[in-house]
């Protein structure tokens, strides 16, 4: 990911409070115009289970994240990282996570 779009990631979530991994997907999927019908078949999810998820009532696992994240062709820790701040956040833990490859 480039550095111009960690920076509007970072700008946003300071103006709107923190991404889940959800609202990153809605935005993706609604960026390229396709349906959630398209867009859970590109993911090998059902449409419903892609509702939950970017209504933010479903959590993703970090390993289903890391999936997501190759088949969208973007950097899984990335995805990883949401996903595992999003179980925080709904553990009421207010923590910041931050990812390095092993």
């Amino acid at each position: 990911m480039s550095i111009k779009k960690i920076r509007a990631i970072e700008y946003l979530e300071k103006k709107y409070g923190p991404l889940s991994l959800g609202d990153f997907i809605k935005s993706l999927r609604e960026s390229d115009g396709i349906t959630q019908t398209e867009f859970a078949e590109k993911l090998k999810i059902s449409r419903a289970n892609l509702c939950d998820i970017e209504k933010n009532r479903k959590l993703i696992s970090p390993e289903r994240s890391a999936k997501f994240a190759k088949i969208l062709n973007y950097p899984e820790n990335f995805f990883v990282k949401l996903a595992l701040e999003d179980v925080l956040r709904k553990s009421k833990l207010k923590y910041h996570v931050e990812l390095k490859a092993s």
